[in-house]
């Protein structure tokens, strides 16, 4: 019969057999791998789920994320609970300095012609990073008059809500100007929120960066942002998503992992470029090497 108590009690009890098959399960749904060693961390976490569920046995809610017709509305509420989103404005500033005073200038002069520039930031979180990417541009100068699409996605629907709103608090500007601040935000209630003319060029949607589907609806870009988010995954889905991102960009386009992230044992497919502030990925461009 069903404990009411049980429900308030402490953590419900994960047992290796079925730790491993709901790590397996959250692995082949996003990505993300949790080893051994984060057996408790899910335990913690996701009692709160069953309790909110009247579940008692975590090997039930296995066998309701697999069959129930509410399993992705759960796989979404799990996938908020388990990632870190833990991120600033202007992030790796070498990067970023690489982006805007030599990526940029190459872009602008490769699509002088089309006047367009389409950047895709891969696990954006609560959108520090695209709108960072949309005040370099700014910045610049270079693309005035340009058509500009920056598109932030993520898997966590919880900070897509967040990124749309725009409103930050001081610890996400720990490394930024204040002539960023006063320019690109209007302070309200202690919250500095974005102003139109950057919130404009930056769309948000919800992408789960496994789902060919989903991919396939990305448009191609000419800079994919990716950093910080690979270090989840294990080998095999690094692999896949690296693929996937090979086929949304241009040729010539531009790939930007974080600096604990690199393509060794991944792929051979991009080219390694060492600019002057730092070294990035590149989609080889055929055409430009027979020329």
């Amino acid at each position: 019969m069903f404990n009411k108590d049980s429900l308030y009690s402490d953590n419900i009890p994960l047992s290796d057999e079925v730790f491993a098959l709901i790590r397996d399960l959250i692995k082949d749904y996003c990505g993300i791998f949790f080893d051994e060693n984060s057996k408790y961390l899910l335990e913690g976490r996701l009692s709160r789920r069953l309790k909110a569920l009247y579940i008692t046995d975590f090997r039930d809610y296995y066998r309701f994320l697999l069959y129930d017709r509410k399993r992705e509305e759960e796989l979404t509420a799990i996938i908020d609970l388990l990632t870190v989103n833990e991120t600033y404005f202007f992030r790796e500033q070498n990067q970023l300095t690489a982006f805007s005073k030599e990526i940029l200038p190459e872009l602008r002069d490769k699509n002088r012609q089309k006047k367009r520039l389409r950047i895709w930031s891969a696990g954006c979180s609560t959108g520090e990073e695209p709108y960072t990417i949309a005040m370099l541009i700014l910045e610049s100068g270079l693309m005035q008059g340009w058509e500009i699409n920056i598109l932030g996605s993520d898997i966590n629907q919880r900070v897509l809500t967040a990124a749309r709103r725009g409103a930050y608090r001081m610890n996400s500007f720990r490394t930024t100007e204040n002539y960023y601040i006063k320019k690109y935000f209007g302070e309200t209630d202690g919250l500095h929120l974005v102003k139109d003319d950057l919130k404009n060029l930056v769309s948000f949607s919800y992408t789960n960066l496994l789902d060919p589907v989903r991919i396939r609806l990305v448009e191609q870009m000419d800079v994919i942002f990716c950093r910080n988010v690979m270090i989840y995954f294990n080998i095999d889905t690094r692999r896949k998503v690296i693929d996937n991102f090979y086929d949304r960009l241009v040729p010539g386009g531009y790939m930007l992992l974080g600096h604990a992230e690199s393509l060794m044992n991944i792929s051979a497919a991009f080219s390694l470029r060492h600019l002057k502030y730092d070294m990035v990925y590149q989609k080889p461009d055929m055409q430009e090497q027979y020329r």
